[in-house]
C-alpha cells in the first residue's frame, strides 16, 4: 500500500470522503482549503484522509476513511499515523482531529495513535447536519476533539 498527496488535476475520491462525512456540502467547504492524502493499492483508491491548516503551527485531520472491503486491516491506523508524520514534516507542532461521540471505534483508533480528548463541542453534529446521524445504536450530537503535540 502507498499513501500519497491526491494531485491537484485528479479526481476526488468523493464516495470514500462521504463514508467518514455524511455532508457533501461539508466535505467540499473543507477540501477546498486542505490537502487530501491517498492510499492505494495496485493504483486504486482504498482510503483518504484530509490535512486542513487552521490556525498557525496547527493542522486539523479532518477526514479519514477506508473503503468497505478494506476495513478492519489496520489501514485507517496507518492513514492517522501518516497524517501525524506528515503534519511533522510540514513544521506543525500540534495536530487536531475531532469525532462523534457515537464513533466508538474512531475515539479508540486516535487513542492508540496518540491523541488525546481535550474538549467536546456540544451539539455540534445537531448544529451543523440537516439529518440526525446515529451510529452504534447512539445519536451523534457532539463534536469530541483529541489532540497530539508533535
Amino acid at each position: 500500500m502507498d499513501i500519497r498527496k491526491l494531485n491537484v488535476n485528479e479526481i476526488l475520491p468523493m464516495d470514500l470522503l462521504l463514508l467518514a462525512d455524511p455532508s457533501r456540502k461539508m466535505v467540499e467547504q473543507y477540501i477546498a482549503r486542505g490537502e487530501c492524502f491517498v492510499a492505494e493499492i495496485d493504483q486504486q483508491i482504498i482510503g483518504v484522509y484530509v490535512l486542513l491548516l487552521t490556525r498557525p503551527e496547527m493542522v486539523e485531520l479532518v477526514n479519514v476513511a477506508v473503503a468497505e472491503q478494506h476495513q478492519h486491516r489496520g489501514i485507517g491506523k496507518q492513514l492517522v499515523l501518516d497524517a501525524v508524520q506528515s503534519a511533522k514534516r510540514k513544521g506543525y507542532k500540534t495536530i487536531e482531529v475531532g469525532t462523534g461521540n457515537s464513533s466508538i471505534g474512531q475515539l479508540a483508533l486516535y487513542q492508540k495513535c496518540g491523541f488525546r480528548m481535550v474538549d467536546i463541542d456540544k451539539d455540534f453534529f445537531i448544529k451543523h447536519y440537516q439529518e440526525d446521524i446515529f451510529e452504534n445504536g447512539i445519536q451523534c450530537r457532539d463534536m469530541v476533539r483529541l489532540s497530539q503535540d508533535l
